[in-house]
């Protein structure tokens, strides 16, 4: 199993606009062969000392696929490409974090 933390960073006061275009490709990516999760989340208060301050202009995706090489080809779909297209004037930068349990 591949788990994946990407960490979207939208352009100020965008993220709303952001999201409903991901959650609209969201049943695209559950339906692919292979994702077991894909889970866009944002930062919430939670008042434990040690969070990070909250970004409000981040999203985080959480995703956990079956293989490397069903992530692989997640990311040649035609709907991923599409969603480039749609949000590349909105996301200024992306991180991805790809782990295996330890």
């Amino acid at each position: 199993m591949i788990h994946v933390i990407a960490t979207i960073k939208v352009k100020p006061g965008t993220r709303e606009k952001f999201l409903g275009i991901l959650k609209a490709n969201v049943p695209h990516v559950t339906a692919e062969k292979g994702c077991i999760a894909y889970v866009p989340a944002v930062d919430v208060e939670s008042g434990i000392p040690v969070q990070v301050d909250l970004r409000p202009d981040v999203v985080t995706l959480v995703e956990a696929w079956e293989s490397l090489d069903d992530l692989r080809a997640h990311l040649k779909t035609a709907h991923m490409q599409a969603y480039r297209e749609k949000v590349k004037d909105i996301v200024k930068n992306i991180s991805l974090h790809v782990m295996t349990p330890a």
